[in-house]
């Protein structure tokens, strides 16, 4: 089988970079791709843009690289397209919580079709056809609380919830959807689906508790559950609880706390820090005290002492100061909104959501970050009186570098599409 790989090269806002060179679950996207498709697909061409689609032969799989899924997902649609011998389309109901609640905000990437919502994943069982039929598949939701707080806080019951899937697929149209596909549809999926398999299989959830009694530790503190790469060093008083996957490398001092998450290669986590539902990409550092909750993390960032991010997704190279504070709910509960993909603010369907920084970034410290609210890529925060706290999105054009007289040290790496660099550069 081989795969055609249709070009998405809209930039992703705040990042200034296209979805396929993203990074999500610690891995870029187009990587994700080529992993969960290898047992499937040994050859590949990826088109240009504009360039149409070509004349082909043999069964083949048809693709957006903005689009992110899961094996779990790609076993679904191909065993039900081979089955059926026919060419079809993935296709999503509008009734399936996880796709209408968490999927369907903010994207533009879904035709509709009745009461079908059509995805750009398309498999051929002989060629190229025109006679192309839509394949249901369910993403198999599970109800998931994440919060408990007060009535005057959220709901009725004082419950908010995920509706968690088994199957993962989701257009990265919005950084909305790089912490949906990391978190909702990443860490809690793997739960969810662990879980899962714990209750239809008596053997494995026998091997699990062997395990843990074997090395004398919690089900959740054990080998089968927490994967630790080579070369790492870990304090004794560090609690890591899985599911949770630990890279090559990594440093994780005394005190630390780390509850399912993905933490990649060279990462240093130091003493105290909280790190809980989070994606921590390669070479990131978190010094003392450093707190993070559903945040991704994307590789060679640092946050510094004392700092808070909650549900918020953090771009490459970036630095943010000491003693910050990224809020995630409105006190008077107004809707959050959050920019689309055609740079619409648009209700975002989250009672809350933390912040997003673009790419190489440096923020100041002491700030307190609004909820929903992006910092684009390459920008400069200074802390002071008129910028301890950011009520709006800042663009490159608001950074405080452009007042320096040495701004020509902090280069502008992520233009958007027709910009250069400043001209002094």
């Amino acid at each position: 089988m081989q795969k055609i790989i249709l070009p998405a090269p809209k930039n992703i806002h705040p990042f200034n970079e296209p979805a396929r060179d993203l990074r999500i679950q610690n891995k870029p996207l187009w990587l994700i791709h080529r992993d969960v498709l290898a047992p499937y697909t040994k050859r590949e061409r990826e088109l240009l843009p504009e360039e149409p689609l070509p004349n082909f032969t043999g069964s083949t799989i048809v693709y957006k690289e903005n689009l992110f899924f899961d094996s779990a997902f790609i076993e679904a649609f191909l065993g039900e397209a081979q089955k059926n011998d026919h060419p079809s389309r993935a296709a999503l109901s509008e009734n399936d919580l996880a796709f209408r609640e968490h999927a369907l905000p903010l994207s533009h990437s879904y035709q509709k079709q009745g009461d079908l919502y059509l995805t750009d994943l398309w498999y051929y069982p002989d060629g190229l056809s025109e006679n192309v039929q839509p394949l249901v598949i369910d993403l198999l939701p599970r109800d998931v609380g994440y919060y408990h707080v007060p009535t005057y806080m959220a709901t009725e019951s004082g419950d908010l919830t995920f509706h968690v899937p088994l199957r993962s697929i989701i257009a990265i149209d919005s950084w909305t959807h790089i912490f949906i596909a990391d978190v909702v549809f990443g860490l809690f999926a793997r739960g969810a689906r662990f879980e899962d398999r714990l209750e239809r299989d008596p053997l494995f959830k026998l091997g699990i508790l062997a395990n843990a009694m074997y090395e004398g530790v919690q089900v959740l503190e054990s080998s089968a559950i927490v994967k630790i790469g080579r070369n790492c060093v870990i304090d004794p008083s560090a609690i890591i609880h899985g599911p949770a996957t630990i890279g090559d490398n990594v440093t994780i001092g005394a005190g630390a706390v780390i509850e399912n998450c993905i933490i990649g290669d060279y990462v240093n986590v130091s003493q105290g820090c909280q790190v809980m539902l989070s994606v921590v990409g390669d070479g990131a550092f978190l010094p003392f005290r450093a707190s993070m909750f559903m945040t991704t993390f994307m590789d060679n960032s640092m946050v510094a002492q004392n700092t808070c991010l909650q549900m918020c997704v953090i771009g490459r190279n970036t630095f943010i100061g000491a003693g910050s504070t990224f809020t995630d709910f409105n006190l008077i509960p107004a809707p959050l909104k959050a920019l689309d993909a055609e740079g619409e603010l648009l209700d975002a369907n989250r009672p809350v959501l933390g912040g997003c920084v673009g790419h190489n970034c440096r923020l100041g410290s002491g700030m307190i970050f609004f909820p929903a609210r992006t910092i684009e890529s390459d920008v400069v925060l200074v802390a002071s009186p008129d910028r301890r706290v950011i009520a709006k999105d800042l663009r490159y054009e608001d950074s405080d570098h452009h007042r320096f007289g040495f701004a020509e040290l902090h280069k502008r790496l992520y233009p958007r599409p027709g910009e250069k660099e400043h001209e002094t550069w």
